[in-house]
């Protein structure tokens, strides 16, 4: 390719597709009229050799390609981004607090080697992480004092959001279940007795609200507000956990888990980075939200 021919404008344009899937909201975000959006998609369907959205009956979705694109170009945008602002940020020398909220299978996963580069970087910098909150008491107020959340696809007013990495999910038992690998039958998963993941902010575990669409109910016998309490359940029970594969990982041989695959499939789990539009070109936020997206990228290269 080119790039002495490559407008870069065309790169913010395609960011925006990405994250909106739809060429009206994505002009709205950049300030383009709908006709100029659909020009600059075109353009870049020309440039990559893919239609980057396909219509699929009323929405627009994603094609392979793209969703490849948006963790590097958001990447790569935050970097050219840091260009342009004065490196004030003395890591080595700042003590800076900063705010994350994330659930406890985030912490697990993250925060150990997060901080592992930030005592290496940044003795004296402080974080603080707070237990996630659901967007609906997201409030303003609360918002101002968070400098990082890292959450499943929910939308934050005011912050940006990037993707982090990718799991799925798999069910948790302790090691001698005496339904074991059994369990990847779907009679055996209904006939077992579960415990449920209600983080506040949520009605209900979002495993039942994807199982209820495929008209299936499982048996609940316990619910608690987070994942590793769940794990810890799942192992010195006959309960059965239906948990982010990672956290089953990370924690398997010290509670003495298995991971055993559902015999329903609900996909892949993206985990996102939202971070306030005020600390766009802050240097600080700049340079935590590339510590994170280093952790991400590094959790992404484990296999789960």
């Amino acid at each position: 390719m080119n790039l002495n021919a490559l407008d870069l404008n065309l790169l913010t344009a395609l960011d925006a597709l990405l994250r909106e899937a739809n060429v009206s909201r994505a002009a709205l975000r950049i300030g383009l009229s709908q006709p100029a959006a659909s020009h600059a998609l075109q353009r870049l369907r020309d440039i990559f050799g893919d239609p980057l959205l396909v219509r699929t009956g009323a929405r627009m979705e994603l094609t392979p390609r793209a969703q490849a694109l948006r963790a590097p170009l958001a990447q790569a945008l935050d970097q050219v981004r840091g260009l342009f602002v004065p490196d004030d940020f003395d890591a080595a020398r700042s003590e800076r607090h900063f705010r994350l909220m994330m659930p406890d299978l985030a912490v697990e996963l993250l925060m150990p080697p997060l901080m592992a580069k930030v005592t290496r970087l940044a003795p004296n910098v402080r974080i603080e992480v707070v237990p996630w909150r659901g967007p609906a008491i997201f409030h303003a107020e609360f918002a101002r004092t968070i400098d990082l959340v890292i959450s499943i696809g929910n939308a934050f007013r005011g912050f940006h959001r990037q993707p982090l990495y990718t799991d799925s999910d798999a069910l948790a038992v302790r090691r001698g279940h005496p339904l074991g690998a059994k369990l990847k039958r779907r009679d055996a998963f209904l006939e077992a007795r579960h415990v449920a993941v209600i983080i506040r902010g949520q009605s209900e575990d979002l495993i039942d609200t994807w199982l209820r669409a495929k008209g299936v109910e499982r048996h609940i016998a316990l619910v608690v507000p987070g994942y590793i309490e769940a794990l810890h359940v799942a192992a010195r029970t006959d309960l059965v956990a239906f948990v982010p594969r990672r956290l089953i990982g990370a924690l398997a041989k010290q509670l003495s888990l298995t991971a055993v695959t559902p015999p329903l499939d609900p996909g892949i789990d993206e985990q996102f980075m939202f971070y306030p539009t005020r600390a766009q070109m802050d240097p600080g936020s700049i340079w935590l939200r590339r510590l994170m997206l280093e952790t991400g990228r590094e959790l992404e290269k484990r296999t789960s």
